[in-house]
């Protein structure tokens, strides 16, 4: 013969209750560093477009925009897990 476990409704009800107050796991938005991402990107494509001339400052300007990429998508990724 089963023995069947039974859970009292009220224990369930508490699980339930407890668990829409736990803390989110659910990243935050972060809208001003998904903005500041989104300006580096129009910037670097900015540079990309224009004339080879500049003395190596265009080239210098593109890594160190690609640094500050890096930058805000590592802090993104780093708020997205604390």
């Amino acid at each position: 013969m089963k023995t069947a476990l039974r859970i009292p409704a009220v224990l369930i009800g508490l699980a339930l209750i407890a668990g829409t107050f736990a803390p989110s796991t659910r990243a935050e938005n972060q809208p001003h560093m998904r903005a500041a991402l989104e300006h580096l990107r129009a910037a670097r494509a900015e540079l990309e477009q224009a004339e080879h001339d500049k003395g190596g400052h265009r080239s210098k300007a593109k890594q160190l925009t690609d640094q500050a990429i890096a930058q805000v998508e590592e802090g993104i990724r780093f708020d997205n897990r604390h």
